[in-house]
């Protein structure tokens, strides 16, 4: 709920603290500015220029729920719980504290909610540019709060509240996840490699994951975050049946550059059930000294 992780959030106009209305309908600074929340429980938090663009539509959330409720990645999910938990262990977070963890594109709250389940007294963040996703991540922990922002502007966290932020196929912003870590955060990414879903390629006319793209993820995070140790490569099957196939695609940025007639023919010439690879890097970062 919002309640439980109001001490972290900030203005997203001036940086200023955040309270609860005593009516507990809107959220307010300490600059006397007021951001209504939503009835099913989420807060846009944005700024003077306000929201850019959209994100997910609804369709494209409910096909990621269909997916991932389905457990097809859940190896990668385990591995972001498990690097969650060495990372509050190395920070010497105590058992007992209430950690932060903010996932980012958090759509359904996937990573998030696993990892709070993990992590014992831990409250969250999804935080997501789509209202759609917002709608989802309102519900999907009793320790999360869910926020609309964009991920490429000031985020509204305070400096130095956040102990484990989480990336997972989503937008990265290296000057402001430095901003909002406290000493011996982290942040854990997961990033889709080269030959990720490479059995649906060529049948569904889907581009593959471009080379080098942790090698970029790293460059471009220069100067704010540095790398901890050597990434991890997680490689597994997955046997997936027509139906998950579609929603794989449908949750993706490919859904949005194949016609659904086009995509609904092509996937029926697919066998019924196919094994396809998940492939990707979990990366750690670090603030920069």
């Amino acid at each position: 709920m919002l309640s439980d992780v109001i001490d972290i959030l900030a203005d997203p106009v001036d940086g200023t603290a955040l309270m609860l209305s005593e009516d507990g309908s809107r959220i307010v600074s300490d600059s006397g500015h007021s951001y209504d929340i939503a009835r099913q429980g989420y807060v846009t938090l944005a700024g003077g220029a306000g929201l850019r663009y959209s994100g997910d539509d609804a369709s494209m959330i409910d096909a990621r729920e269909a997916f991932l409720s389905r457990g097809h990645f859940a190896p990668f999910v385990e591995a972001v719980s498990a690097a969650v938990n060495t990372v509050l262990d190395e920070a010497g977070v105590p058992v007992d504290a209430q950690a932060a963890i903010v996932e980012i594109g958090a759509g359904t709250g996937y990573y998030l909610s696993h990892a709070l389940d993990d992590v014992e007294n831990s409250i969250g963040v999804g935080l997501d540019v789509s209202v759609a996703a917002a709608k989802r991540l309102a519900h999907c922990h009793p320790r999360a709060g869910a926020v609309v922002a964009d991920a490429w502007s000031h985020l509204p966290f305070r400096d130095n509240s956040v102990d484990i932020i989480v990336v997972a196929f989503a937008p990265r912003n290296a000057a402001e996840f430095a901003r909002i870590l406290k000493p011996g955060g982290e942040v854990v990414v997961l990033t889709a490699d080269q030959g990720h879903l490479r059995e649906l390629r060529e049948p569904l006319g889907i581009i593959d994951v471009e080379k080098g793209k942790v090698a970029r993820l790293i460059e471009q995070a220069a100067g704010h975050l540095e790398p901890v140790g050597e990434g991890q490569l997680l490689e597994f099957p997955m046997d997936l049946d027509q139906a998950s196939i579609a929603a794989q695609i449908k949750m993706s940025p490919s859904a949005r550059h194949i016609h659904p007639d086009v995509l609904h023919t092509r996937i029926e010439a697919l066998p019924e059930t196919m094994t396809v690879t998940a492939r990707a890097v979990l990366t750690r970062f670090k603030p920069v000294s």
